[in-house]
């Protein structure tokens, strides 16, 4: 691989070199493996973090992980590269990364280049928890890559969240008083009910242990920044696929607008805690996976001893048309006439409110008591409740994301539109068109992958689910008739109809 080559093209960078990757079972890990095994052919091996699970090994976990259709392009054209793919045994909410003697010392004599995606997405991890997982375990790689002699670049997945105490958020490393060394000893020290009455105290200004142990783990970054050179990426929401890249609307979680819409179809989310004005920032998975093999190429082609410096790029939807959450809502529903899921248990509907007595309220006569009746109905028939449940973990999750469909930030990402627009033509295959996103188009094709890869739902019987869609809403129709009948009934029979009624009159009769 000569020196020219891989400052110039990308895929002539990766030529030969070893990565190690984590989180590769996550949404981004996926994506990460596969770009680069179809767009970085001559790469040597991608060694990769696993954990064995009870009664699956990493070696059964890795054959499963390769079934996803995410995968159909290559084993279709270059089936052998998979034989690229080695995993290690590793935990990383395990100290050390929970790594055998000898894997360690494979990593550290061959690996080159490191791709920190591992993380815990949970709003609701304890703070212990959620400290182990992502500031810790990035502690730990770190400290494995400073044995490693021939690694070029560290980069490590962040979040542009993780600065969500300032509205403005731009693409530099701030400061933080919290110590993440004594962070980690309390985590290990202080006993669990303990750390959990004072979380709320120490996380401060953060909402959640996600994106408050997130702002720690880039502050280990920095400091170990002078060892080895690393770059920070920070994408907001990841969500579907947009290009064919290698395949449109491919998603693997419920994440983001497309899980709304995909509740709100089903007629299990009725009603969603958020400010209906506020423009949330959703990207790609694939523009993500391309930038961060950008970032990764460009800090790799300049040494420790060149430049000292930790490369922080926000990656947002800046220079995309972007819609409010109303918005979405609207031309989600609209597609969905188009594109209905197979089953629902109602019409769809969402109700959006920013109030939180009227969303308590509604919550109340949406969700609760209509899963009370059914579960009662489920009892009855000798079947096992189950709404009342759902309904619950529904609740959490709405209170979990409030923060964040209540607030709007600004991410500037002017470093990596620089980047992208310094791309040569040979480095083609990791361009991003910024200028041509047909929106409706992009959620259309995410719906259409929510309902193929999330919910198994085949699209031939598209007509069957839209005759199913019709009874539904006709349904809906009929006890909302029949219910504001009843409604007016009593009013009427308690003489209160034809008092408001007398009422009306008179003010219209005073007006003019």
């Amino acid at each position: 691989m000569g020196m020219d080559t891989a400052e110039s093209s990308i895929p002539g960078f990766f030529a030969g070199r070893s990565i190690f990757i984590t989180g590769v079972t996550g949404f981004i890990g996926k994506v990460l493996i596969e770009k680069l095994l179809r767009s970085c052919p001559d790469i040597k091996e991608i060694f990769l973090l696993m954990r064995p699970k009870k009664g699956i090994g990493i070696d059964d976990r890795l054959k499963n992980l390769l079934t996803n259709k995410l995968f159909d392009k290559l084993r279709n054209e270059r089936p052998s590269c998979f034989e690229k793919l080695v995993p290690v045994a590793g935990d990383i909410g395990t100290e050390d990364l929970g790594l055998l003697p000898v894997d360690r010392q494979m990593l550290i004599d061959r690996v080159s280049v490191i791709f920190h995606s591992a993380a815990s997405v949970r709003f609701d991890d304890s703070l212990k928890d959620a400290i182990f997982f992502n500031i810790r375990s990035t502690r730990d790689l770190c400290i494995l890559a400073s044995s490693m002699k021939n690694l070029v670049v560290f980069v490590h997945v962040s979040t542009t969240y993780c600065q969500i105490d300032k509205y403005v958020v731009d693409d530099i490393l701030y400061p933080t008083d919290i110590d993440w060394r004594r962070t980690i000893e309390i985590a290990e020290s202080v006993d669990e009910y303990i750390l959990k009455i004072l979380t709320m105290k120490y996380m401060c200004a953060m909402p959640n242990t996600y994106v408050f142990t997130k702002m720690l783990a880039e502050q280990v970054i920095n400091d170990y920044s002078e060892s080895f050179p690393c770059v920070i990426l920070r994408p907001s929401i990841v969500i579907s696929m947009l290009d064919e890249d290698p395949i449109k609307g491919w998603i693997d979680n419920f994440n983001g607008p497309i899980g709304t819409l995909v509740g709100g179809s089903k007629g299990i989310l009725r009603v969603l805690y958020a400010d209906p004005n506020i423009i949330s920032d959703y990207v790609p998975v694939d523009w993500a996976i391309k930038i961060l093999i950008i970032t990764a190429w460009k800090r790799g082609t300049k040494t420790i001893s060149e430049d000292k410096t930790v490369h922080v790029y926000n990656f947002s939807a800046n220079k995309i048309k972007k819609l409010s959450v109303n918005q979405i809502q609207e031309m989600g529903y609209e597609l969905l006439r188009e594109i209905p899921f197979d089953t629902t248990i109602w019409s769809p509907s969402t109700m959006l409110t920013n109030r939180r007595w009227l969303y308590y309220i509604l919550m109340l006569l949406l969700h609760i008591l209509p899963s009370i009746f059914i579960d009662g109905v489920l009892i009855l028939c000798g079947a096992k409740p189950k709404l009342l449940n759902l309904q619950r973990k529904v609740y959490i999750t709405n209170n979990a994301l409030s923060h964040f469909t209540l607030n709007e930030w600004n991410f500037n990402n002017a470093k990596v539109l620089d980047l992208i627009n310094s791309l040569s033509v040979e480095n083609k295959d990791f361009r991003i068109n910024y200028v041509d996103v047909n929106i409706r188009e992009y959620f259309k094709n995410g719906i259409i992958g929510a309902k193929i890869y999330l919910l198994n739902e085949d699209m031939n019987n598209l007509e069957v689910a839209k005759r199913n869609r019709k009874r539904m809403d006709l349904l809906h129709n009929i006890i909302k008739t029949i219910f504001i009948t009843f409604i007016l009934w009593i009013l009427y029979r308690k003489n209160i109809l034809s008092n408001i009624v007398n009422a009306i009159a008179y003010i219209f009769y005073i007006n003019v």
